[in-house]
């Protein structure tokens, strides 16, 4: 499983699903399902959600075993 720290990363922010979503080009409800596991993003999208935070991949997606 992919896990991701994006609802972390937003709320450092202040940010909501929808300006991380804005920033990102993809719909509020593909921010939702990525935080909550229903949806893994493609690669290009990872970079993409890594870069509009301003750090590396590794520090928003961690590959591993279900918690």
């Amino acid at each position: 499983m992919i896990w991701n720290r994006i609802k972390v990363l937003r709320a450092e922010r202040d940010w909501t699903q929808a300006d991380l979503a804005d920033r990102v080009g993809i719909s509020r409800q593909a921010v939702i399902s990525i935080e909550k596991y229903k949806y893994t993003p493609s690669l290009e999208l990872a970079f993409k959600i890594a870069e509009t935070f301003g750090v590396s991949i590794d520090e928003v997606f961690k590959y591993g075993e279900e918690k």
